[in-house]
């Protein structure tokens, strides 16, 4: 196998080993010994593959070819979450393969679906394993990013360098540094959530949940968690940190000449978002209820999705809605981007007008850049929107044939191709995962990682096998 296969899978693999050891320690601390031989046997074999994928490396330098790696980030999203369902299949409840497998590919994927009815029946280790298992499947989203990042638009890669592409230094230096901003504000999150006198088990596992953009909650319904009006507000705000860029605070505090390219697309997400809140205060705000609107808002955007239980159903499709545009490019958030919706809608807004007005001149450039994006990125976004239809619809297909209600089945597929989880604002609630075929279990895997790729990396695959040139 290739370097970079093996050094990727090696990292991940010792990430995961420090979580297990972490669990041991806190088992240990709180004498939680119903579990803790499962985190001895994760940690054990993770420490093992770390060092069996590091010295089965070839160190003949070589360059690596997209489909390898997009091979390499497909392998890790299957091989981790089996390491990550060890706690799971080897705990005191019982579950199947298949339970603790969709259990570690929806915590690995940051959706958030669980085969658990009951939430507050758990051992605390492995509510904590649970959202550690979310905190390195975003940490693994935004790393697969960097190794990806030369099948993305030149628009996009302006927001983070002026490279074309990656050398070997170049990756590294960019791992590091998300490395260090995914830590620095998920400490950051659990520092605030604890001065909002939030339980502090409980925003440990809410900060790993937030930075991940992931759905799983250490208590059954999040008003438990949340029981006045400011930790409601100050969680709202603090999802918004994977709606933006991860690399939006470090581009304010260290660029240099504050060059707009780096800040383009975080702009255009805050009117976007201003918008939002202006329309959903003035016209859907029904109940006089807005703090609870504006967390299933933050919420839906940033591709997490739980909400209160409150929340109204009515407006539910809208919410299905912002969670398909989703956020930041560069941040641990799902969905379609916006940017690539409001190039796309431009581009298409122009080019009719221009058959109206033969005379004038439409600019085809972002609002707040100089930059003019391109034909072929524009027919990326088409194509990356016409996948996700034909993927949507195939989905709710099989789902309809698992003897789901074709409503359900049409929110459910866009909830997992935008790993999100099924909450109350959604109509999604009380749907349970654990009562599926085990079949149909199998093929939401299958999607909740499709999701998490880029949905491009599809046709890259297709034309690899299918043509030769």
């Amino acid at each position: 196998m290739n370097y970079i296969k093996l050094i990727y899978l090696s990292v991940f693999c010792g990430i995961i080993s420090i979580l297990s050891f972490f669990n041991i320690v806190y088992s240990y601390y709180l004498n939680l010994y119903l579990n803790l031989n499962t985190y001895v046997y994760t940690f054990l074999l993770s420490i093992v593959l770390t060092i069996i994928f590091y010295i089965s490396k070839n160190k003949k330098e070589k360059k690596i070819t997209i489909y390898e790696k997009i091979i390499t980030i497909l392998l890790g999203y299957f091989l981790l979450p089996l390491i990550i369902a060890i706690p799971f299949y080897f705990s005191i409840y019982n579950l199947t393969f298949v339970n603790s497998y969709f259990e570690a590919i929806s915590g690995f994927t940051s959706t958030g679906f669980t085969i658990f009815n009951n939430i507050n029946h758990i051992d605390q280790s492995l509510i904590l394993w649970r959202s550690a298992s979310q905190w390195v499947g975003g940490l693994y989203f935004l790393f697969s990013i960097i190794l990806l990042i030369d099948i993305f638009d030149y628009s996009f890669k302006k927001s983070l360098t002026n490279f074309i592409s990656f050398n070997k230094a170049e990756t590294l230096k960019q791992s590091l540094k998300i490395f260090l901003l995914y830590s620095l504000i998920t400490l950051g999150i659990f520092v605030i959530l604890n001065i909002f006198e939030i339980r502090m088990f409980y925003s440990l596992n809410l900060a790993m949940t937030v930075i991940s953009s992931g759905g799983f909650l250490p208590s059954n319904n999040l008003s438990n968690i949340l029981i006045n009006n400011s930790q409601i507000i100050i969680t709202s705000l603090l999802m918004l940190t994977s709606f933006f860029s991860i690399f939006l605070s470090y581009n304010l505090i260290f660029t240099k000449n504050h060059n707009l390219n780096f800040f383009n697309e975080d702009i255009h997400l805050l009117f976007y978002l201003l918008t939002l809140l202006i329309i959903f205060f003035i016209f859907l705000n029904f109940d006089n209820n807005f703090i609870e609107i504006f967390l299933s808002l933050t919420s839906s955007v940033s591709n997490i999705g739980f909400s209160l239980d409150n929340t109204s159903q009515n407006i539910s499709f809208i919410f299905l809605i912002l969670v398909m545009i989703g956020g930041s490019f560069f941040s641990t958030s799902s969905g379609i981007r916006f940017l690539k919706i409001y190039s796309l809608f431009k581009y298409s807004i122009n080019e009719i007008l221009s058959y109206s007005r033969p005379k004038n001149i439409f600019v085809n450039k972002h609002l707040f850049s100089k930059e003019f994006f391109q034909l072929n990125e524009i027919y990326k976004y088409f194509l990356t929107v016409i996948i996700f239809i034909i993927t949507l619809l195939f989905l709710t297909f099989l789902l309809t044939l698992s003897g789901i209600e074709f409503e359900n089945s049409f929110k459910l597929s866009i909830l997992t191709l935008m790993n999100t989880v099924n909450s109350s604002m959604y109509g999604l609630s009380d749907f349970s995962f654990y009562d599926l075929h085990f079949f149909t279990k199998y093929y939401l895997i299958f999607f909740m990682v499709l999701g998490r790729l880029e949905l491009l990396t599809l046709l890259i695959i297709c034309k690899k096998f299918l043509f030769k040139n």
